[in-house]
């Protein structure tokens, strides 16, 4: 158990240090919000801005983000606004939750689907290795007499489908050969495939009096699969291919698709401001990782308000994503009155095609019923999550399957030791 005595002790010796990091993080987030909130006064349009940055082409420096149509809709206003950074007002106040539940009506009649997975990793104590994904689906119609579904799809991942793809030279050859990325990637993969089958099943049934924007999908993540990037080769490639085929059937079957982060420390928009700084002066930005662009906007937007659409130009998307490097938007909405904004990416198409604020609307009235987080979203996740007491039940069932194929299946006197200690 933790020793709290000994814990404030300890805390109290980095005090000093916690102190500096919060007075120069105060500094430079003032310095960023300076900038962001002059952009309207240095930039009269999105194509002046556009001029500033570097171009889309391989070689050149990251421009992080891009504006679109929606930054000259925000500019035509920015003057008259007290608050002058980057943002598009809700114009709703809600003096109780009954009111706003009454708004949240407006997502009647449209259509919400929403995916989730979780996965059970190879136990090293055990003698046969096994591993468990699951993904959870929520269909909602939000309509009268049309049924909801609540469902999982479920895969047992055997010892061959969970052995790492590749050892590098040097490796400890004791090392446990089996991959827990390989068993990530599987769910990953599972939740996008379980994604486009819903949408081309929705797709075919859409009926002729749904709203133009129904049904309107939600997966718990990016659409920008950034973190990939640094994995080898035959990882990567499969998260790329799957998050671009995703993108590509959303436009194709004109469904909008919304890629929801809740906590991001996405720097789109803080490494174009810092594109920006110093094109006409002296720099005033300092190279910083302690600053996210969700804090940018934090404390000065209204519960339901968002900053206009930009795209993602991050180089690595430029390098894998092929024709659809220039495809994803991105929002930032505010879903809490105490935390920073959350990012909402999407396609692309949805901008061009004008649906962004009438998605947006339901992404609202979601966050609404599910009282600060997409109730789709919360909901697919508990359909999909495997606790601790399913664990065990997942592996006493899968001693009896092996055991009634004339295997034997045992577990480590040591790992059996510690689950009773930790979890009476």
């Amino acid at each position: 158990m933790l020793h709290k005595g000994k814990l404030l002790a300890a805390l109290n010796l980095k005090r000093g240090q916690f102190s500096l990091y919060d007075g120069s993080f105060g500094d430079q987030l003032k310095s960023y919000r300076h900038v962001l909130e002059n952009l309207y006064h240095r930039y009269p349009s999105s194509a002046a801005l556009e001029q500033i940055l570097p171009p889309a082409e391989p070689g050149m420096p990251s421009a992080g983000a891009r504006p679109t149509i929606e930054f000259d809709h925000w500019l035509a206003e920015a003057a008259l606004r007290e608050y002058r950074a980057p943002h598009y007002p809700f114009g709703q106040a809600f003096a109780n939750h009954e009111q706003a539940n009454q708004w949240a009506e407006c997502i009647e009649g449209v259509t919400t689907i929403a995916v989730d997975g979780s996965q059970l990793l190879p136990w090293r104590d055990a003698s046969i290795p096994v591993a468990l994904v699951q993904v959870g689906f929520f269909v909602n119609p939000h309509g009268h007499n049309r049924p909801y579904t609540k469902d999982v799809r479920l895969e047992v991942l055997a010892p061959d489908e969970i052995m790492e793809d590749a050892r590098k030279e040097g490796d400890d050859p004791d090392s446990y050969p089996y991959s827990d990325m390989q068993v990530t990637l599987r769910r990953y993969l599972l939740e996008i495939e379980t994604l486009c089958n819903l949408m081309e099943q929705q797709a075919r049934n859409r009926r002729v009096d749904d709203p133009a924007h129904s049904p309107v999908v939600f997966f718990d993540g990016s659409l920008v699969v950034s973190f990939a990037l640094t994995m080898l080769p035959q990882y990567r490639q499969k998260y790329v291919d799957s998050a671009v085929m995703l993108l590509k059937l959303s436009e194709d079957l004109r469904v909008p698709l919304i890629g929801y982060i809740d906590t991001s420390y996405a720097r789109d928009m803080i490494t174009m401001l810092r594109r920006v700084d110093g094109a006409d002066r002296q720099p005033i930005l300092r190279d910083t990782k302690k600053i996210h662009d969700a804090l940018l906007w934090q404390g000065h937007m209204n519960w339901g308000d968002r900053t206009p659409a930009m795209l993602c130009a991050r180089n690595d998307i430029l390098d894998s994503y092929g024709p659809y490097r220039d495809r994803v938007a991105f929002s930032y909405l505010q879903t809490s009155s105490t935390r920073p904004p959350a990012r909402l990416e999407f396609p692309r198409w949805m901008l061009d095609d004008g649906l962004v604020e009438p998605v947006m609307d339901v992404v609202r009235a979601e966050i609404i019923i599910g009282k600060g987080y997409p109730y789709a979203i919360e909901t697919a996740d508990q359909v999909s999550v495997i606790r601790s007491v399913d664990r065990d039940i997942f592996y006493n069932q899968f001693q009896e399957f092996i055991q009634h194929q004339g295997m034997k299946f045992t577990y480590s006197q040591k790992s059996m030791s510690k689950g009773r200690r930790r979890y009476p």
